[in-house]
């Protein structure tokens, strides 16, 4: 298993990056939770990092969709394809926006 980190970084003033890599489940997942209600949220946007995402699981998407609910949230992609396709067959994937470095997809 290679083990979740999450890193946050200011991207401007009303702009906060959580950046995830490795893989998370149910007992890891606390960890993007946490990194996203840390210090004061700012009112602008929350955009969640996950191209380096290896493996995310149902309470993984579940914790996207709960964040997503209270705050405007992006993602930043390209999305991996494990993700990408469970978030497609769950018909969560119009539910975000994607910021992808190669295009823009509003969702």
């Amino acid at each position: 298993m290679q083990a979740p980190q999450v890193t946050v970084r200011a991207e401007a003033d009303d702009v906060r990056v959580v950046v995830c890599s490795g893989e998370f489940d149910l007992d890891t997942t606390g960890l993007l939770v946490e990194a996203c209600e840390v210090g004061p949220v700012p009112a602008g946007l929350l955009v969640v990092d996950v191209r380096q995402v290896a493996f995310g699981d149902s309470s993984f998407l579940n914790a996207l969709i709960r964040l997503r609910n209270t705050r405007p949230l992006a993602l930043q992609g390209p999305l991996p394809k494990q993700l990408r396709r469970m978030m497609e067959m769950t018909g969560a994937l119009p539910l975000f926006v994607i910021r992808d470095t190669t295009t823009e997809r509003a969702g």
